[in-house]
């Protein structure tokens, strides 16, 4: 029953003194803002009362320069003094300068001209050339409005003359511009006045004055005299605010705004000595709370170093790839950018590496992007335990690594590394079941030999890394200024074939293909030819690769095939062979673009024949023996060129359904060497034979190679022997006189056969 009676006690205590003490620590806390907030308004209030005490005695100051300057600048001989051509530089330095500097102990006088020269300055100190242009630009807007005053102040007389009305002393300080300025490390006040005559009031024409701008150093002595008119305490000048509760300070600005200095002084801060009477009240009540304090601190603390971890683990995440652990793009430019503010020599530079893997689509295509992933994982471990202990090595993006390496004495330290970095991928990586050797091409920029900008390094290894995969892949190049070039020239001829391709200037030269009687012409193939305006004829070898690097292959191709089609209609019973690039034969609408071309021409699909290498197999066989069929299905043939040329082109002949078959000009160059040439050409033929397709033999140059491969069976013939490459003009007259030529042999062999006869009879 005690037990429960002090359970309901505790929990009646805790209902009465849990309120009591919340309302107790609030009224305590409310008491407590309201001491500071009054104290905080109360010392406000006398700070700004203080801050305009001193505003008031700097204007009384400015408006004191501006009264003792009246009497220099409305004066008929200065006023004219100040208009000479040569200025007569003692009279102004010993009635204008000295005198002003001796009467008021103005130290510093300039006069500005009407083209915002200052042919006129004096220092007391001596000093030459304080005017600097920082000054004049402070000056600038307090000279204009001088200026504007004093030309208003001439008004136009019924005579067609300009009379200046002269002000009395006490308005004529009104015309005169006062503030603040820096000169050097001092602060000035300065006041600025036109020149005006003072009796000589009648002139042909208003111009701008000439303006005198004086000086007075803001010193001790003035400040002392300020700080008696302000009634300030510890008044003093400073360069920067200094941020102590017992201080108050007052900005000092020119004209144009700029921050000049800080007048600081003890401030007269009543709310703070009644806050201090009962600090010890405050401090009793503080340490009431400490405890609570102490816990919600401990509390705070952990949130915060848990808040810190997962903030810090957002960073690295950010700024590391996901799957290597290594430092991203963004990451590795901080770095290369940090390591190249480090001055750069020849004995202690830098290198940037860029590294590829080479053909990781082909792991990708073949085993998955799973096993692509392991590879780079792998690749990534081996490149870091090559990376020296000052390095960097980031991936990039996809196979793309980054390298960089610091205090380099020379290309053959990198050299070193880079040596190390193919080592270690000399060691097949294991993939599942599969051992498979991986090879990386690097291209490698030096600093400071190459620069030490590091955009600039990055283009550069790239560029290297280019030349280096060129160039067989497997190894690396260091950048040199000849494939820069290389790089421009391709790019200056890269965007001059997408206009020539655009504005339709280049041009197909057409190759006959006769039967094996060379009687008739069967077919033409049709040929890409670039007559550059600049760089003159420009060998397909050169512009096809570039296209397919390019991306532009396909619109190429696209003008080929439209071009051909358009022209075939000039030469009836011809078939027009067309070249076709993977690049274009794996397009999604291949086919659709085929036949929408060969109903824009109205050309039937088999008056068409498309070329195409063993190289488009590659990674798509279904889809291209897919593509095939419906070629063949809508008419169109299809030629595998260069036959001989590949590794597998016997499978290919098995699985993908050809109409022709096009053999390796080398088989027919190398025909001569022997029978063993023979053999394997008549081997070729008889293969395709067998197979069921028209047998095209390029390449012939002599009467002997046409005869042999005619009477091995080959259907068509093509090569110089025949005819070079025509444009279509000419191909037209080749086409008449080959029909003209065959005519008249007909003729001929029928005679001849007809003598024959006779004579048996």
């Amino acid at each position: 029953m005690a037990t429960v009676t002090e359970r309901s006690g505790g929990r009646i205590a805790n209902a009465i003194i849990i309120p009591m003490i919340a309302v107790v620590v609030l009224a305590v806390a409310c008491v407590f803002g309201l001491m500071i907030w009054s104290s905080h308004l109360s010392d406000e209030s006398a700070e700004t009362s203080q801050r305009s005490l001193l505003k008031g005695a700097i204007d009384l100051k400015l408006d004191q320069m501006a009264r003792q300057q009246v009497g220099t600048v409305s004066w008929d001989k200065a006023y004219f003094k100040a208009s000479e051509t040569p200025l007569d530089q003692a009279w102004l330095k010993n009635n204008i300068g000295q005198w002003l500097d001796e009467t008021y102990g103005f130290c510093k006088t300039v006069l500005i001209t009407s083209d915002l020269k200052t042919p006129f300055q004096f220092s007391s100190t001596g000093e030459g050339d304080w005017v600097t242009p920082e000054l004049m630009e402070q000056l600038n807007g307090a000279v204009a409005k001088t200026r504007a005053r004093a030309i208003i102040s001439f008004k136009k007389t019924p005579s067609g003359l300009y009379k200046h009305t002269v002000d009395t002393p006490v308005s004529s300080e009104k015309n005169a511009n006062t503030g603040l300025v820096k000169i050097g490390d001092g602060v000035y006040f300065y006041s600025a006045a036109a020149i005006t005559p003072e009796l000589h009031t009648i002139t042909a024409n208003r111009r701008a004055p000439a303006v005198l701008v004086n000086f007075d150093k803001l010193d001790s002595d003035i400040i002392s005299k300020i700080a008696g008119i302000s009634g300030l305490d510890g008044l003093s000048l400073t360069k920067s605010s200094i941020a102590r509760p017992s201080l108050a300070s007052l900005e000092l600005r020119s004209p144009k705004g700029q921050l000049l200095g800080y007048l600081q002084w003890r401030a007269n801060k009543p709310g703070t000595e009644m806050l201090r009477r009962i600090a010890p009240v405050l401090l009793i009540l503080a340490l009431a709370i400490v405890g609570l304090t102490v816990g919600v601190m401990d509390f705070t603390r952990q949130t915060t170093r848990n808040l810190s971890q997962s903030q810090a683990k957002a960073v690295y995440t950010a700024r590391h790839d996901a799957l290597s652990g290594l430092p991203n793009r963004e990451q590795f430019t901080y770095l290369l950018a940090k390591a190249l503010k480090e001055p750069q020599t020849e004995a202690e530079g830098s290198a940037v590496v860029y590294i590829d893997l080479d053909r990781f689509k082909d792991i990708n295509d073949t085993l998955g992007h799973g096993a692509g992933d392991e590879i780079i994982t792998a690749v990534a471990a081996r490149l870091r335990a090559v990376v020296p202990g000052s390095g960097v090595i980031a991936r990039i993006g996809g196979d793309e690594f980054a390298m960089l390496l610091t205090k380099c004495d020379s290309a053959e330290s990198v050299e070193r590394i880079l040596t190390r970095v193919q080592d270690q991928l000399v060691r097949p990586i294991r993939i599942d079941n599969n051992e498979l050797y991986v090879s990386l091409s690097m291209g490698a920029a030096l600093a400071p030999r190459d620069g030490d900008d590091p955009g600039e390094l990055l283009r550069k290894a790239d560029i290297a890394l280019y030349d280096a995969k060129a160039n067989g892949r497997g190894r690396w190049s260091f950048f040199d200024n000849s494939m820069q070039e290389h790089v421009q020239t391709k790019d200056k001829m890269s965007r001059a074939l997408r206009q020539a391709i655009d504005n339709d200037a280049l041009d197909i030269a057409y190759q006959p293909q006769c039967d094996s009687s060379a009687n008739q012409i069967v077919a033409v193939e049709a040929l890409a030819r670039w007559d550059h305006p600049e760089l003159g004829a420009i060998s397909p070898s050169s512009f096809i690769p570039l296209a397919e690097e390019t991306g532009m292959i396909n619109d190429l191709g696209l003008w080929i095939l439209r071009r051909a089609c358009r022209d075939a209609h000039q030469w009836p019973d011809v078939v027009i062979s067309v070249n076709v690039s993977p690049t274009q034969f794996k397009h999604p609408r291949f086919v659709e673009t085929i036949l929408e071309t060969l109903e824009e021409y109205n050309l039937p699909p088999s008056r068409l024949e498309i070329e195409v290498t063993e190289s488009v197999f590659a990674g798509q066989a279904q889809t291209i023996l897919t593509s095939m069929r419906r070629l063949k299905d809508r008419g169109v043939k299809v030629a595998l060129d260069d036959f001989g040329s590949g590794y597998s082109s016997l499978s290919y002949l098995r699985t993908f359904p050809f109409d022709t078959l096009k053999i390796d000009r080398d088989f027919i160059s190398n025909m001569d060497q022997g029978i063993e040439a023979q053999a394997i050409l008549t081997t070729i033929i008889q293969l395709g034979q067998a197979l069921g397709m028209t047998i095209v033999a390029e390449g012939i140059e002599t009467s002997e190679q046409l005869k042999f491969l005619a009477d091995s069976g080959c259907h068509r013939m093509q090569g110089y022997y025949i005819s070079r490459p025509l444009p279509d003009n000419a191909l037209t007259a080749f086409l008449e006189d080959h029909e003209l030529n065959a005519a008249m042999q007909d003729t001929v062999n029928a005679s001849v056969q007809n003598t024959r006869s006779l004579k048996a009879i």
